[in-house]
């Protein structure tokens, strides 16, 4: 393994962080679990960050990729694409987005840089609305959205971006409020913010925000923000890469714990749909959509492989209430890991819902963050056969814990006891 590692820092970028001191190679998976080089076996909770989202080797999954690749790979959008319409009517149908159109992409990076496009364009503006500790993607457009400086290097942009209070319940300046105090107050600050602004475009936002840590406002911020928005004629684009597809377990998309005032004009999606071949894409009502006056294709958006993916993956999401075992499996997780959180004086909170949660990690005694328990217990949890994740901005650090939506109880409970002995141990 120390042989592919130098080769990988020969001829990788510094910058493609990573996990472990020994870094692992994954070389197959079967279910929520995943073996590397060395033989070791690991149950998965991270999913190649979010994105096997049903379960490794999924046989309708790989059946479907064999069988279309055996008739052709690739043909681009330049012709009529059977597996990539018959996906977009699936998509557009469940969206909730009226009068919807849907261009598919090749990752969540390029199917937000597409609907800034799409939303400035639309708009006549090149002003951008964002939430702190955000994180929309590696683009050049998608860095300057960013409200993670982590994760954006260059504060060169070609947008103007301005960012609003609400996406962090338990940190900041209204974190002692009440639900309601906390919605009314962020709610006061982007009516201030708009009245030292021109015309803005659109207001991105993720329902829950995935490199942030797992944090997340009240229900209902984004629909009281939306009246807002709508006063001005601003879009709001929903970030559903990480929390789309039922992950969060009450609802199919993050949006929709905000769907007071209807949903979302844009919805950009990746990640889980594929269950990890390439796959993203953007929902948008027909007027949006439609309102580029120039000429644009994607060679490898829709690829028939890939969408004969995202078709039988989906059709298995559905038919398995996948969503309804992300609420009660991850109901059960969430419980489980509070309970050991409490007696474990460097867990600060507990937080998420369904398959989608976040352990944040401080210096006892404090309110400071604490990085290196983090990855200690990261490693720690290696070490005792789980795999996880870990995220954080804004002095915060914490373990993100999403396994595919077909975890069991057993599988659940399993997981949740290595966590346990690593959060102990250090």
């Amino acid at each position: 393994m120390s042989h592919l590692y130098d080769r990988h820092k020969a001829v990788i970028p510094d910058w493609v962080a990573l996990y472990y001191q020994r870094p692992i190679e994954i070389t197959h998976g079967e279910g929520r679990h995943v073996w590397d080089a060395d033989g070791n076996r690991y149950l998965d909770f991270f999913g190649g960050i979010l994105t096997t989202m049903t379960a490794h080797a999924l046989p309708e999954v790989t059946k479907a990729v064999s069988e279309q690749a055996g008739r052709i790979i690739h043909s681009s959008t330049l012709y009529l694409n059977r597996p990539m319409v018959e996906l977009a009517e699936r998509i557009a149908a469940l969206s909730g987005i009226p009068d919807a159109r849907v261009f598919f992409t090749t990752s969540g990076t390029e199917a937000n840089d597409t609907a800034l496009l799409l939303a400035t364009g639309h708009r006549r503006s090149n002003q951008i609305l964002a939430m702190r500790n955000s994180y929309h993607g590696r683009s050049f457009s998608t860095v300057s959205i960013t409200g993670n400086r982590s994760w954006s290097p260059t504060s060169l942009s070609p947008l103007q971006t301005l960012y609003v209070h609400g996406g962090v319940r338990t940190r900041g300046p209204y974190a002692h409020l009440s639900d309601a105090q906390f919605i009314e107050a962020c709610v006061a600050d982007l009516e201030d913010l708009l009245g030292h602004t021109r015309d803005v475009a659109a207001l991105i936002a993720e329902p829950i925000q995935g490199v942030g840590g797992f944090t997340s406002p009240p229900d209902g911020l984004y629909a009281a923000f939306r009246e807002v928005l709508d006063r001005h004629g601003i879009l709001w684009i929903a970030d559903e890469v990480q929390t789309g597809w039922g992950r969060t377990g009450d609802h199919f998309w993050g949006w929709q714990a905000h769907a007071g005032n209807g949903p979302p004009d844009i919805l950009t999606f990746a990640k889980g749909i594929g269950n990890g071949m390439s796959v993203g894409g953007v929902v948008a009502r027909a007027e949006i959509m439609n309102s580029l006056d120039a000429n644009s294709i994607s060679t490898f958006g829709g690829s028939p492989v890939t969408m004969a993916a995202g078709s039988a993956n989906l059709a298995y999401l559905l038919e398995h209430d996948l969503q309804g075992n992300a609420r009660r499996v991850g109901g059960l997780l969430l419980e489980r890991l509070r309970g050991i959180g409490a007696g474990v004086p460097a867990v600060r909170e507990v937080r998420g819902r369904g398959l989608m949660l976040g352990i944040e990690l401080v210096r006892p005694g404090t309110d400071e963050a604490d990085p290196q328990a983090a990855a200690a217990v990261l490693e720690a949890a290696r070490e005792g056969g789980l795999l996880i994740g870990k995220g954080g901005g804004h002095n915060t650090s914490a373990l993100r814990v999403a396994p595919p939506l077909s975890l069991t109880v057993a599988e659940a409970e399993e997981g949740a006891s290595i966590l346990e002995r690593a959060l102990r141990s250090v």
